[in-house]
């Protein structure tokens, strides 16, 4: 078996804790906190990229723009990213009355 570790006064050590980085948050982020995950961040915010690292952002409410991803993993292909929809809502293209090719937006709707 192991023998066990002696600091300088020649007793057991006893195994150190490592202590959180300091730049872990002790509280849920606010928006523009750092974060690693959307855990990270208050009620209402996701963890979203913003050029290399990832910051707190507020949730997409009804009628604001969101990204529609065609393809599965191209999310983590912006520097921008965007909050996915509040609940209840789903990121459509938004419906304009005029020409079918008049905007390509996609907004948060109603189911």
């Amino acid at each position: 078996h192991r023998a066990a570790e002696l600091d300088e006064t020649g007793t057991e050590a006893l195994p150190r804790r490592t202590p959180a980085p300091a730049w872990l948050p002790t509280a849920k982020g606010e928006e523009g906190d750092f974060c690693l995950r959307s855990s990270d961040c208050a009620a209402g915010l996701c963890c979203a990229r913003h050029f290399w690292s990832k910051i707190c952002k507020p949730v997409l409410r009804e009628g604001q723009v969101c990204t529609r991803h065609r393809r599965k993993g191209s999310h983590g292909l912006e520097i921008f990213q965007r909050c996915q929809c509040a609940e209840g809502l789903a990121c459509r293209l938004q419906r304009e009355h005029g020409p079918a090719d008049a905007s390509r937006l996609h907004t948060c709707q109603r189911h």
